[in-house]
């Protein structure tokens, strides 16, 4: 090899230990990625938005795990009277993620008791939520690490106290055979009967068809469309008027506001519960910020005429659970709360009701007089639309209304 050659190769050498031995620009940080996983199970837009909106709010602060986020949101079918196995499976699946540390479910429809029994079993350490359970509570209490419902048995008094501070003579019950063989749905009944009998109201029930049934859900609406105007006809425009379905709720309203009629809050109270459709409001730029919503969807009922004959819970119900109960279940895994502290849950419904009250406690089984340790009953103040709140949280329900035992 002549002289120069041979100083080339050295040279080359040289620059290529030299740029060995450089260090490689850093590569920018991606977004860390979640240290464990929270399953959150909801009904579809058509069945249960605001449950759904709830998981999305999950979603916005935690990230999804598709995307090296926390959350993994699934939806249940429209139809799970008759497809109670494929939401089991669903949930069960959701144990195959070795990340998961917890499953959300709001609203636990029926099979969410069997669902949780057999990820218990292949998963033992995952938490276990159930929002407003559809399954009778000792059951979903035996399966469940915590079951939340509103308080049925309070709201069965507060919603007929209600009623009558806005003027109302009769209060008309709608439902159906499926949610009356509810202990929750049923029990509530009794005692809004019961309620009525106390405040001097007078009680009805009005049977519509189950949106799970072959009418279907459009089927539902178009009954309670037709209906509702021959029932202010019947009972009179000082009624007010209580459905236990989300989906009877949009047509319910649409005609208590056009005929007549009072409607104290939803079976799952939210601004968002009918009112938009009913109202025909968008509210896609106040999404996610209630009070911009209450404000919205409260003018649109005072130009109807509505003032002081509407009401609802100031934050969605719906909305505040799932999310309320994802934020828990972050906290509990965390360490920050444990799953059986009252203050914790109330804390973590806080955050995504700021400013609102809320009370309620333990359900106690009027059977038994057994206080679950599992079970909490919750509530909030009613906000009446051009009114302001009533002070529902602090009227004081009596014992008797907690002792009255449920009839199928």
């Amino acid at each position: 090899m002549n002289r120069f050659l041979k100083t080339a190769a050295i040279l080359l050498a040289v620059a290529l230990i030299f740029a060995g031995c450089q260090k490689k620009p850093a590569e920018p940080a991606g977004p860390a990625k979640a240290a464990f996983h929270i399953g959150v199970v909801t009904g579809t837009v058509s069945q249960s938005e605001d449950d759904l909106r709830g998981a999305e709010e999950l979603i916005k602060r935690y990230g999804k795990v598709a995307d090296g986020g926390m959350i993994q949101h699934i939806t249940y079918p429209d139809n799970f009277m008759d497809q109670q196995e494929t939401t089991i499976s669903q949930i069960v699946a959701l144990a195959d993620d070795p990340m998961m540390k917890a499953i959300v479910m709001n609203q636990s429809v029926p099979g969410a008791a069997e669902a949780f029994k057999r990820v218990r079993a292949k998963r033992p350490e995952i938490l276990l939520f159930a929002g407003e359970p559809h399954e009778d509570p000792l059951v979903i209490e035996a399966a469940a690490d915590l079951a939340i419902n509103s308080d049925f048995i309070s709201r069965g008094y507060t919603i007929i106290w209600a009623a009558k501070e806005l003027g109302a003579k009769t209060f008309v019950h709608i439902s159906f055979p499926r949610h009356m063989s509810y202990e929750t749905l049923g029990l509530r009944r009794q005692i809004m009967e019961q309620a009525c009998k106390d405040l001097g109201l007078k009680f009805a029930f009005e049977t519509a068809p189950d949106p799970t049934s072959d009418v279907g859900q459009a089927g539902a609406q178009q009954f309670i469309l037709e209906k509702t105007p021959q029932w202010i006809q019947k009972y009179g425009k000082e009624t007010a008027f209580f459905c236990t379905n989300d989906a009877h709720t949009e047509p319910l309203l649409k005609q208590l506001l056009a005929y007549g009629g009072m409607f104290v809050e939803a079976d799952l109270p939210s601004p968002l519960m009918g009112y938009p459709g009913a109202l025909g409001l968008d509210l896609s730029a106040e999404a996610g910020n209630f009070p911009a919503i209450l404000k919205k969807v409260e003018q649109a009922v005072i130009d109807k005429g509505g003032a002081g004959r509407f009401g609802t819970w100031a934050f969605s119900y719906g909305f505040t659970v799932t999310a309320g109960l994802g934020e828990f279940a972050k906290n509990v895994i965390e360490g920050k709360t444990t799953k059986d502290s009252l203050q914790g849950l109330y804390d973590a419904l806080a955050v995504y009701t700021p400013g609102a009250q809320w009370n309620g406690g333990y359900y106690i089984d009027a059977n038994t007089g057994v206080r679950a340790k599992n079970h909490v009953l919750v509530y909030m103040d009613t906000y009446v639309m051009g009114k302001g709140y009533l002070p529902t949280t602090k009227q004081k329900v009596d014992e008797k209304y907690y002792n009255i035992k449920f009839k199928k």
